[in-house]
């Protein structure tokens, strides 16, 4: 019955370690990288982000597909970008961007700048 207690304990103890461990990981990688978006699964990720002005935004793509990242009242447009390649723009004014995937239209975000 010990044996049972002291088992259960161990495992109660792991698992909230390795919880704790994963969720100061997640907050030193956000930290890292501000203003970061992702591109994977054929989605931007966050789908809207506020900025301050004066912030650079950086999209990276993860996806195996080709991405671009075009603003709709052409501002900027990137390239094509391919798996882990990026993309920066710096958002001088304030104001509300939208963004799309210039290959799939269907992919849209917004960056609310401050």
């Amino acid at each position: 019955m010990q044996t049972k207690i002291i088992r259960r304990t161990f495992f109660v103890l792991l698992g909230s370690s390795m919880l704790i461990a994963a969720s100061a990981g997640l907050s030193v990688a956000r930290a890292e990288t501000p203003n970061a978006v992702v591109i994977k699964n054929f989605m931007f990720n966050p789908m809207a982000i506020t900025v301050k002005a004066g912030s650079t935004v950086t999209w990276k793509n993860l996806d195996g597909e080709p991405h671009t990242v075009v603003n709709d009242a052409g501002m900027f447009r990137s390239a094509a970008l391919d798996q882990n390649d990026t993309f920066q723009f710096k958002f001088d004014k304030p104001g509300v961007y939208k963004v799309f995937c210039g290959i799939h239209p269907n992919m849209k975000e917004t960056i609310t700048v401050q």
